[in-house]
């Protein structure tokens, strides 16, 4: 199949023809001609295999071929995006597929300025991509309208929710018309992400190219079981004996990939940390450093690296494990990309064991062990309970609960009766001198 069978446009075919695609992927020829039906999509298939083509391609061929001036303050298609970067990535791609049309683009979130935004939008946009919460403050500002939107997209949708943004998309889906389009992609598609998705989509068809549980087949994973307090050396060990183009490191929080920076910096190793508290501006030269290979090595957290698309990550290296396998699957699949092969580094010290043995069961496959190294424990390997962390929450929904039942509090009658005549003197009551027996 060639995209001329699937795409009519010339000028978007021209446009497919620079960017150098040759043929559809799986999930591209899939959803483009559910798209073009005009049905509502949800749409699932793992990193790493052009779902963003896949929506945006008939997106941008039906507002070009329906073409229409757009209106004062108004857009004709909306696209959400969890993050910052995913909403620059969005960007360049769509502004890549619609080069040789007319149609005109805003990127829009938080951490710039509104006043080159609101001039922009007076004009009318063609499509708009944007993070919910600026766009909900556009609305509230009366900068923007949504009532001639004709296709809603909501990229990574899995990660809105864990992002806490599904609110802001049920405030936003009444704002759209009755007769829009809705497209969902995201590469896993749990059941609260579902629920929401048929909470806004009307009779939508499901389009998956391959399990939405599979990792790329063309990544090599391993595993190293090593105690908590070694894990920064094993890292360093690491990475002064890999042959490796670009690395991407994944830690838990963001104070723990700060701490891991720091200790690698020390190390002289050329590292750079990408987390949520940065200024845009600043994860915009971090992302632009590792891109170019100045600093092939990029310490991040799960949010700041959600939706990174850059060539040429040749290794994954799990720092900590994550708590949910669908997280293990985005975080692997940022490497192999496009058809490449990648290698998948996965660390583990007793207290993740647990996640360890979901992440398996959600591959359906055992990761090879590597035990030839200084810092293998064979005491971990062979461990089979759980061990957690005193931080972690169960741990203090446990606390919490042992406080409800030692915790106990007399009302305002029952304090009356603490020292009650029949319970003899108090202790240490001061005496009235003046007072007779």
């Amino acid at each position: 199949m060639q995209f001329s069978d699937l795409i009519q446009n010339e000028k978007i075919l021209r446009a497919i023809d620079d960017a150098g695609f040759e043929t559809p992927t799986p999930i591209q020829a899939a959803a483009i001609p559910a798209i073009q039906s005009g049905r509502d999509i949800i749409g699932t298939a793992r990193t790493g295999t052009g779902k963003t083509a896949a929506f945006a391609l008939p997106l941008i061929e039906r507002l070009e071929d329906t073409w229409t001036a757009a209106r004062e303050i108004r857009v004709r298609s909306l696209i959400l995006s969890p993050t910052r970067e995913l909403a620059i990535q969005l960007l360049e791609n769509i502004q890549k597929f619609a080069a040789h049309t007319d149609l005109t683009t805003l990127l829009v979130h938080g951490g710039t300025e509104y006043e080159n935004q609101i001039l922009t939008l007076r004009l009318g946009v063609d499509i708009l991509i944007a993070t919910p919460g600026r766009m909900l403050d556009l609305i509230e500002r009366k900068a923007l309208k949504l009532d001639q939107v004709e296709v809603f997209v909501v990229d990574e949708a899995d990660r809105m929710l864990d992002m806490g943004f599904a609110p802001d998309i049920r405030k936003i889906a009444p704002l759209l018309p009755q007769t829009r389009q809705a497209l969902f992609f995201s590469a896993t598609m749990p059941k609260d992400a579902l629920s929401l998705a048929h909470g806004i989509l009307r009779k939508p068809s499901v389009v998956s190219s391959d399990p939405t549980s599979a990792a790329a087949e063309n990544i090599a994973k391993s595993l190293y079981y090593v105690e908590k307090n070694n894990k920064n050396v094993l890292l360093s060990w690491l990475l002064q004996r890999l042959e490796y183009e670009r690395v991407l490191i994944f830690c838990r929080t963001r104070r723990g990939a700060d701490r891991l920076t720091a200790s690698m910096k020390k190390q002289a190793l050329p590292v750079d940390v990408l987390h949520g508290e940065k200024e845009q501006r600043h994860r915009e030269d971090i992302l632009a450093a590792f891109k170019s290979g100045e600093t092939p090595v990029l310490i991040a957290t799960d949010l700041a690296a959600r939706g990174i698309d850059i060539e040429n990550i040749s290794h994954i290296i799990n720092f900590d494990l994550p708590n949910e396998p669908e997280t293990f699957v985005h975080r692997i699949g940022r490497t192999a990309r496009a058809g490449a092969s990648g290698i998948a580094i996965s660390f583990c010290d007793p207290t993740e064991k647990g996640y360890l043995r979901d992440i398996q069961t959600h591959l359906a496959e055992d990761i090879e062990v590597v035990e030839e190294h200084p810092f293998h424990s064979e005491q971990i390997k062979n461990f089979s309970g759980n061990v957690q962390s005193k931080h972690t929450p169960d741990k203090q929904k446990h606390v919490s609960k042992i406080r409800e039942q030692t915790t106990w509090r007399l009302t305002p009658g029952q304090s009356g009766k603490l020292h009650a005549k029949s319970d003899g003197p108090k202790k240490n009551a001061r005496r009235n001198p003046k007072k007779k027996n």
